[in-house]
């Protein structure tokens, strides 16, 4: 089943609580949380901190994005915080294997990160590994940019790599997701999809929450 997890980046974080809970109402499965250093990224966003206040907030699973250079020093912090998803780039890391260990040794499900521009080939080491997969349809840093239209193609791949390597990896897909495309995303082979604008931004958002995810799920047998 397709899902929803909507991206507080784009929330306003002066009603962050309400925010979060309209989203719970209408549907949602994840809070997603995008984690910024300003150097992996050219972008500062939120910490561990921020996390210890969506927990109180919600009881849906808080999947924490990391776009963070070494992020094995703050695995604990996230974990502790009260994420259950955690996902890290290979090229944030000298040494994925033991970062998805320590991932899953903090009790969280250990997820990796595909950039547009990261070829499939850095992760068919891992692939058994990892609880899912996230892929970047947009080049990570900010919210609000346009869905890079090849990320469907690298779904599709993605999606067959997974079943070649006999491989249990939820996709997930993040950047530019909307109820415009949602349904192709979803037929492509994503499970997850995380949309930050086109909820938030919206002037309903339960209701855009509530769009995307009736597109999606429309094409749920569809085969690409």
């Amino acid at each position: 089943m397709v899902e929803i997890a909507p991206s507080i980046l784009s929330a306003d974080f002066t009603r962050l609580g309400e925010e979060i809970a309209m989203v719970e109402r209408a549907g949602a499965s994840y809070i997603h949380v995008d984690v910024m250093d300003g150097h992996y990224t050219p972008n500062l966003t939120v910490g561990p901190f921020v996390v210890e206040w969506v927990r109180k907030a919600t009881r849906l699973p808080i999947d924490a994005h990391l776009m963070i250079e070494n992020p094995d020093n703050f695995i604990g912090a996230f974990a502790g915080a009260g994420a259950n998803m955690i996902s890290v780039h290979p090229g944030a890391t000298y040494h994925l294997h033991r970062t998805i260990s320590y991932i899953r040794q903090a009790g969280c499900q250990a997820g990796v990160v595909l950039n547009p521009a990261t070829p499939l080939a850095m992760i068919e080491e891992i692939i058994a590994d990892v609880d899912y997969v996230l892929l970047m349809s947009v080049n990570p840093g900010f919210g609000g940019q346009k869905f890079i239209p090849s990320s469907l193609d690298k779904l599709r791949r993605l999606r067959d790599l997974i079943r070649f390597k006999s491989a249990t990896a939820r996709i997930e897909i993040d950047g530019g997701i909307g109820p415009d495309n949602a349904a192709e995303a979803a037929a492509a082979g994503a499970e997850i999809l995380v949309a930050g604008s086109a909820i938030f931004k919206a002037g309903d958002p339960a209701e855009a929450l509530k769009k995307i995810l009736r597109a999606a799920q429309s094409s749920e047998r569809v085969t690409v």
